[in-house]
């Protein structure tokens, strides 16, 4: 069958005019061996890494299509864990800018992201209220800890002990012991959501943040603390070494889920709290690595910045205030003191300075340089990057500004887009500034102040630019020197609308003050130069008894669609203005609309989420088409064909066919709503803009389109997707607690089962054959040739048993126990016996070890009934365990060795540095003789 029409598709071709997003959190990485100079922020659906120093982009980490949530940065600086919308958890090399590891949990997008110490278990946190452990080294996950009611916040790793904290818009802090996997302690000292919290003083101590401007501050006091008797007072915590301190206060109310006094492993008490200046809630709060400073922001500019002082600094105070007080009491004639000294909260936390930001902060990170300096990256609202210093050894600390990463992209939504007529200029306009892009290079080469821009057009010759403005304005730049050349008040109302005429003469404007006005383009005496430069000259207008929203020349100039707020499109006569059709059908305002080249169709596309085709000739309307799912924000007809494009609020642009009513394709990309879009001249390329602050580009390319296919993929995409939302098959025997598997059913999963099904069936068949080739050959009395399998063949004439394991060792390690899960029962003894064969062979133990403990923990129960598998399991048992004794030997003997390794390579570097030293020191000792002797002869 043939094609009966072809349509070429398009994609997506880059992303620009994008800084950072704001949703997820800003943090220093390091890259070529620099800390404190590179920053990773979040950029719709990649992760962007930009040099601070100058202010370019260094590297760019792309993901999917689900929007970045959250990111970390691994302790040893070579990775970055990236967390997304969909819940899914991604593990970057920064090196490379690979995604070496993708780990899937989460229902709901990932809110937290915690490594531990060393780097080799990541936690995560998540809108669906569960926290998940997973082990990067092994690339699984490792349980999910289920508790709270509400959104994660924060979590944290305690370094030395195997703790967990978690914290929560439900109000509670919990706390979980990993090695037993529940939580034993819940602090309910909060009264609304808990947006962040932080361990400080070698992890004695937690402070939190809250709705209010109040950070509370709690000591921790471990058992082993409490039990030792030789511990130093000045350790113990004031609310542990108080005598009221059993006692429960509301403050210090702790609902203890473990009431024995011996199995409890942390004492928490409330020892204070810390005035914020900020009185709205926190929405960011966090220390740098060392734990020396502690910062905070809420909704607003400013960013309030402590330092912590470290045990050392607490005695040294603690001393000098014994001193005065001493010196008192003997000024006094007093005894000596026998009330203890204590320093107040204030004194131990103390405010360093506030940084005002240059627009609200939504998220920062602090690093402290080899200097003593600190430095602070700030993540803001209006797409900018500020990096600030803090000098420490000055007497007033104060903040410096030195860098601000902003050429990029605009302060604000891009409102109106425009191409020109080359192909090559990208015009985009804002609330603050017009900017000029290539297309090709995706820089920026213009950057000009505007008023707010509503809608734009290159005049011919793409020399200038006119802008139309909120405030009525039409302005008019040079691109050559980027200045404003002139300035009209044009309308009393915003510009809603701007069209070129056809014989490229003049333009049109639509404004909210009920009038359409029309234009020409004029030379005029330059002032300042011998020169003529541009102009405007209104000409004519045409008073309607509704706002204009919309404006747009047939190609011919005959007629000239204008969309009222009324609901309705009128059509006048170009020459002499007389009314000629009124478009009526839509149930809300036309807010776009365009006509083909041929001007035999005008295409209208309204808030009420549908686009009308109509015939210009009679003002019929032949289709009516539900477009999108919100309002329907810009159409546009390609150039020299009846296909247009639509853009709508629901973040979707759209492809239609205006001679068909068919849907072509969907470019999804944005986040959020799309405002505006432009297509080149030549058709190759479409421009969108978003409230997400991207733009992007779409290429057409050479690859033909098929509506059959493209609606097969859709509904492929729909089946994964509910795939995805189904109900996660349960463990038998497995009641439902406080922990779970931390993976989820996902389409990759169930694919990998399936792989490992059409492994085990190509198996039974091959070993049937078997059976009967040998059969065959028996009687027969001589050998026949055996037919080898093409799928063995192609893997290198491997045996039957041999694939299956191929098969099995290509399933990702985050994905085996959900894939095994939903492997049928029926497929598990041939499974456990080949399972057999191969740790009997010594290949890839701990995979195959890790595998049959999961089968025997979900069919325990059909394994040990069947009479079958006895033999299996008793042969299964002897293999494993010797098997497993094994590798442990050599894994001792490794450890053992690497050990030896790193004492002998210690010891050098000891000899070494001893060595140096001792150099140093001769060498200063003949320097100062000298010195010395130059002194004498001088005298």
């Amino acid at each position: 069958m043939g094609l009966t029409r072809q349509y070429l598709r398009y994609e997506p071709a880059a992303l620009f005019g994008l800084v950072a997003s704001a949703r997820a959190a800003v943090a220093f990485v390091a890259l070529r061996g620099e800390r404190g100079r590179y920053v990773a922020v979040p950029a719709c659906e990649h992760v962007f890494v930009w040099d601070t120093r100058k202010g370019e982009k260094v590297l760019i980490l792309k993901g999917l299509k689900q929007e970045v949530s959250c990111l970390c940065p691994s302790p040893d600086g070579l990775h970055l864990a990236v967390g997304y919308e969909d819940g899914a958890i991604r593990v970057f090399n920064l090196l490379s800018g690979e995604s070496t590891i993708t780990f899937n949990g989460h229902r709901a997008a990932v809110t937290a992201l915690q490594y531990d110490h060393l780097g080799g278990r990541l936690v995560s946190g998540s809108k669906d209220t569960e926290v998940i452990v997973w082990d990067v080294i092994n690339e699984s996950g490792l349980y999910r800890l289920k508790g709270h009611k509400d959104v994660i916040t924060q979590v944290l790793f305690l370094k030395e002990k195997n703790l967990l904290v978690t914290c929560s818009k439900d109000t509670l802090v919990k706390w979980w012991d990993l090695d037993t996997q529940h939580c034993f302690k819940t602090l309910v000292g909060h009264r609304a959501e808990v947006w962040g919290m932080a361990l400080l003083s070698e992890e004695k101590r937690l402070i939190t943040g809250s709705a209010d401007s109040e950070l509370r501050v709690w000591d921790l006091t471990y058992i082993q603390e409490v039990q030792d008797p030789d511990e130093p007072e000045s350790k113990k915590s004031k609310g542990s070494s108080s005598p009221g301190a059993e006692e429960k206060t509301e403050e210090d109310e702790t609902l203890e889920l473990d009431e024995h006094p011996e199995e409890r492993i942390v004492k928490c008490s409330k020892v204070g709290s810390i005035m914020r200046e900020g009185r709205d809630r926190v929405v960011t709060l966090g220390t740098d690595r060392m734990g020396k400073f502690l910062a905070c922001h809420g909704t607003d500019a400013v960013l309030e910045v402590f330092s912590v002082l470290s045990e050392e600094e607490v005695q040294k105070k603690l001393g000098k205030k014994m001193k005065i007080v001493r010196k008192k009491a003997k000024q006094n004639s007093e005894e000596e003191p026998e009330k203890s000294v204590e320093l107040s909260l204030q004194e131990e936390i103390q405010r360093v300075t506030n940084v005002k930001a240059s627009s609200k902060i939504k998220s920062f990170d602090l690093i402290l340089s080899p200097k003593g300096e600190l430095k602070m990256v700030l993540l803001l609202q209006n797409n900018v990057i500020e990096l600030y210093n803090l000098d420490m050894s000055a007497k007033v600390p104060q903040a410096v500004r030195v860098s601000r990463i902003t050429i990029g992209g605009h302060r604000s939504d891009v409102r109106t887009l425009a191409f020109s007529s080359d192909n090559i200029a990208i015009l985009s306009a804002a609330a603050e500034s017009v900017k000029i892009w290539n297309r090709s290079t995706l820089q920026c080469i213009r950057t000009m102040d505007c008023e707010y821009a509503l809608c734009s057009l290159f005049v011919p010759g793409d020399r200038q630019v006119i802008i139309g403005t909120k405030t009525g304005k039409l302005q008019l730049y040079d691109l050559a020197s980027g200045s404003l050349l002139e300035s009209l008040d044009a309308h009393d109302g915003a510009v809603w609308s701007i069209a070129l005429s056809p014989d490229q003469h003049g333009f049109v404007t639509g404004g909210a003050d009920k009038c359409v006005k029309f234009w020409e383009f004029e030379l005029v005496k330059d002032e300042s130069s011998v020169q003529k430069r541009l102009s405007m000259k209104h000409v004519r207008i045409l008073q309607l008894d509704e706002d204009v929203l919309c404006v747009r020349y047939s190609p011919n100039q005959k007629l000239l669609a204008v969309s009222l707020l009324d609901c309705t499109v009128k059509v006048f006569y170009v020459d002499t203005l007389k009314f000629f059709l009124s478009l009526y059908g839509h149930k809300l305002p036309v807010l776009c609309m365009d006509i083909c080249y041929d001007g035999t169709l005008i295409a209208t596309g309204s808030a009420d989420r549908n686009v009308k085709i109509w015939g210009l000739d009679f003002g019929d309307c032949h289709r009516s088409l539900f477009a999108h799912d919100d309002s329907v924000m810009y159409l546009q007809f390609v150039p020299k064909s009846h296909l247009f494009f639509t853009a709508g609020k629901d973040s979707k642009i759209k492809q239609w066919d205006a001679d068909k009513f068919e849907h072509i394709q969907t470019l999804e990309g944005h986040h959020q709503e799309v405002w505006c879009l432009a297509l080149s001249p030549n058709g190759d390329y479409v421009v969108s803009a978003s409230h997400d602050k991207s733009l992007r580009l779409w290429e057409r390319t050479r690859e033909p389109l098929i509506l059959e296919e493209e609606r097969e993929m859709q509904r492929e995409a729909e089946y994964e997707e509910s795939v995805a939302k189904e109900e996660q098959p349960v463990v038998a025997g497995e009641r439902e607690g406080e922990t779970g598997l931390a993976g989820k059913k996902t389409i990759e999963t169930i694919k990998a089962a399936e792989r490992i099904m059409e492994a085990i069936e190509l198996y039974r068949e091959e070993m049937a054959k078997l059976k009967e080739h040998n059969a065959i050959c028996k009687a027969a009395g001589k050998e026949v040739p055996f037919p080898v399998n093409p799928i063995l063949r192609a893997y290198g004439n491997i045996t039957p048993s041999a694939y299956v394991l191929e098969v099995f060792k290509k399933v990702k390690s985050s994905e085996l126990e959900e894939s095994l899960l939903v492997l049928p029962f029926s497929y598990v003894p041939d499974l456990l016996r080949l399972f057999n064969e191969y740790i009997q062979l010594g290949s890839d133990v701990e995979l195959l070890c890790r595998a049959l403990l999961f089968l025997l923990r979900i069919h325990f129960g059909q394994i040990t009934s069947n009479q079958m598998l006895v033999t299996v399991i008793e042969n299964l048992k002897k293999t494993t365990i010797s098997r497993v004794s094994e590798a442990r030997d050599v894994l001792g003997f490794n450890m053992a060795g690497l050990q030896f390794l790193k004492r002998e390579i210690e010891a050098k570097d000891e000899v070494t540095f001893f060595a140096d030293a001792t150099e140093r020191f001769e060498e200063k000792k003949r320097k100062r003789k000298k010195k010395e002797k130059m002194v004498l002869a001088v005298h």
